[in-house]
């Protein structure tokens, strides 16, 4: 059975590897037909990814057919399209217990610290899909990322009416902004790349953007959009240390911020001017939630999320590796990258 792999950072390699078991008690056998490329197969490709090691298969936003099912699985059958939650969680530390399965003590995320489904076939946890009746398999490879801004919103408290400044408008920011706008707050975007800033107001109808130009006057344009009151409630999706810091000077008095991007370097926070004298709580926004992925297949399904803006690029199987270099870099414009697989 073909794979791709990372053998090592820069380094694809196509491989054969066994066929899958059948499935045994609780576990269900799938075809993968859609696998999404976000910015963790990125950071992978180019060795900044902290939590990923080699060599590795990726594919963690996946849609997939079942093709078995294991004993006592009842809410499957073959031929169900689903999207799978690529979080595999052990279901008895203190964090399970306490249905905190995003953050799972010994978390294995598909693709990222096991092998993903960046190949034809895998066996996977019944417990981990997703169905959907209507949802077409790219639109089920879209649901994980959508669960990661539904989750670091509501990791922030967002509520209507107010101020919500997103940080970063690559994929993961994003899908915050989708979730901001459901909140009813109201949101504004920051980025450096003003081609992103162009799709979030053409095509997410968001009007509110800060262009990052190196000129430190971003406060004093937030301040603008705010009436001087800045953000009720930030969040940073960049992963870049130095964004991160700055994003406290963000907030407003009594404010909210949300790391949901991840950095490999330290963060250098200014505590007194800042962080205390504002009261700021400071909140880390990780994976998401099995609740996250029914209602964003909900949401999709009634139309309240068009997914129609979010695919850009695709590639088959046979050539992605080829063309993958080209998504790392920002000119490509590249929001969401779609890997298919063809079904003989």
């Amino acid at each position: 059975m073909k794979a791709l792999q990372l053998e090592k950072p820069l380094s694809w390699k196509r491989v054969e590897i066994p066929e899958p078991n059948q499935p045994g008690p609780g576990d269900v056998l799938l075809q993968v037909h859609r696998i999404g490329i976000c910015g963790t197969d990125l950071g992978g490709y180019l060795g900044k990814m902290p939590f990923f090691s080699y060599p590795r298969i990726p594919g963690h936003e996946l849609g997939v057919e079942v093709l078995a099912v294991g004993a006592g699985v009842t809410h499957l059958q073959p031929g169900d399209k689903c999207s799978v939650e690529p979080y595999i969680n052990c279901g008895h530390c203190y964090s399970c217990r306490r249905g905190h399965t995003n953050c799972c003590e010994t978390n294995q995320t598909l693709g990222v610290m096991c092998d993903g489904g960046m190949t034809e076939r895998i066996l996977l946890p019944a417990r981990k899909m997703h169905p959907s009746k209507s949802l077409t398999y790219a639109q089920l490879a879209l649901v994980e990322t959508l669960a990661i801004g539904c989750h670091a919103i509501q990791r922030g408290r967002a509520t209507s009416g107010e101020n919500i400044l997103v940080i970063g408008a690559g994929p993961i920011g994003l899908s915050v902004i989708e979730f901001a706008r459901l909140s009813g707050a109201r949101t504004i975007v920051m980025d450096v790349n003003e081609q992103r800033l162009d799709f979030v107001r053409e095509r997410m109808k968001v009007p509110d953007t800060i262009l990052t130009r190196g000129d430190g006057d971003e406060l004093k344009r937030l301040a603008e959009f705010t009436n001087g009151q800045l953000a009720d409630f930030v969040v940073d999706a960049t992963g870049n240390n130095k964004s991160m810091a700055q994003a406290l000077n963000y907030c407003a008095f009594k404010g909210r911020l949300v790391y949901v991007g991840i950095t490999q370097s330290d963060i250098s926070i200014p505590h007194a001017p800042a962080l205390h004298r504002r009261e700021l709580d400071i909140l880390a926004s990780r994976n998401a939630l099995p609740g996250d992925f029914t209602r964003i297949i909900q949401l999709i399904e009634t139309g309240q999320i068009d997914t129609v803006p979010w695919i850009t690029h695709h590639a088959s199987f046979d050539g992605m590796i080829d063309v993958f270099p080209t998504w790392t870099k920002p000119e490509t414009g590249v929001i969401k990258a779609i890997v298919e697989l063809d079904v003989v």
